[in-house]
């Protein structure tokens, strides 16, 4: 089913056959973070974490809706806090030249409206620190920092 959405987009929620839109999706945020990596595990990602409880969005623009021009992957995690289930993006992503349409706060009121039917009491997300239009998003819709995920590189090349 596909509806209204943003004034020239619509919405629907993926199916099985447009699977191969989530990893081409999750390639362009790599790529764009991350230029000149390959990311052959991004593959394992999706086959760990697909599910029926991992529902999937495709926005595509109302004058080519054979193409998808963003894409909301939802899923399930634990507050290590208090123990509570509550909904996880998994991934965002808005393709460049359709960014600063309204599209990604559109999604994110849609994640937002799916923990809501679900009975969530949250909505959480992982961002890398240097995606500053994906930072600004958060920022603009009230999400706060809980955590920091901290790395450290130690293998061989490192020491």
């Amino acid at each position: 089913m596909t509806e209204d959405f943003v004034p020239g987009f619509s919405i629907h929620l993926g199916r099985e056959s447009e699977r191969h839109q989530l990893l081409q999706f999750m390639q362009q945020t790599y790529e764009e973070l991350y230029p000149g990596n390959t990311y052959p595990h991004l593959q394992d990602v999706i086959h760990q974490y697909w599910s029926a409880n991992t529902p999937y969005w495709l926005v595509s623009s109302q004058e080519n809706t054979q193409e998808s021009v963003a894409c909301l992957w939802l899923g399930t995690a634990v507050d290590q806090v208090t123990g509570d289930a509550y909904t996880h993006i998994f991934m965002l992503f808005v393709v460049p030249s359709f960014r600063r349409q309204g599209i990604g706060t559109a999604l994110m009121h849609t994640a937002e409206n799916w923990a809501n039917q679900r009975g969530d009491q949250q909505l959480g997300l992982q961002v890398f620190t240097h995606a500053q239009p994906a930072l600004s998003l958060y920022d603009r819709l009230d999400f706060q920092p809980r955590a920091i995920l901290l790395m450290k590189d130690i293998g061989k090349d490192n020491q």
